[in-house]
């Protein structure tokens, strides 16, 4: 997360972002991919600066752009959380994120596959890849694991 950070930062001086981290230290090991689970993870964090960015651009007073990854362990599942407080997904798009080369981003700056190929990723590894959403407020998207 802090090395994606870093290269926001590197090709935006003015980007700037909190970004808080709650890791349940009880989840322990699991059985996945981790060069896999990580490019979602990566492909997750990277919106999100993406999403915090656009906002902050749009010069809202007063707004703190904040990227939040944790994780939990649950009863037989393990969940690991992306939410930023960006301007949201709107809810007429939602169900098409994760379909292939969908986006919502100028030319130039994501070709769309991203989520797509995320979801098939967590599918892979039997677990789900879902969202929340608050229009003009934020997105959490949620990956549950096998525990």
């Amino acid at each position: 997360m802090r090395f994606t950070y870093h290269g926001n930062r590197a090709k935006n001086k003015n980007f700037n972002c909190d970004i808080i981290t709650d890791f349940d230290l009880s989840v322990g090991g699991i059985n996945i991919n981790p060069q896999d689970i990580g490019r979602v993870i990566l492909n997750l964090v990277n919106n999100s600066f993406y999403a915090v960015n656009e906002k902050n651009k749009a010069g809202k007073e007063n707004y703190k752009p904040t990227v939040t990854l944790l994780t939990k362990l649950l009863e037989k599942t393990i969940e690991i959380s992306v939410a930023d407080n960006g301007n949201g997904i709107s809810q007429q798009i939602v169900n098409k994120i994760f379909n292939p080369f969908f986006t919502t981003k100028p030319t130039g700056q994501g070709t769309g596959p991203g989520l797509s190929l995320s979801y098939d990723i967590v599918k892979a590894h039997g677990g789900e890849l879902k969202v929340q959403i608050k229009e003009g407020e934020d997105s959490v998207f949620k990956i549950t694991l096998s525990a």
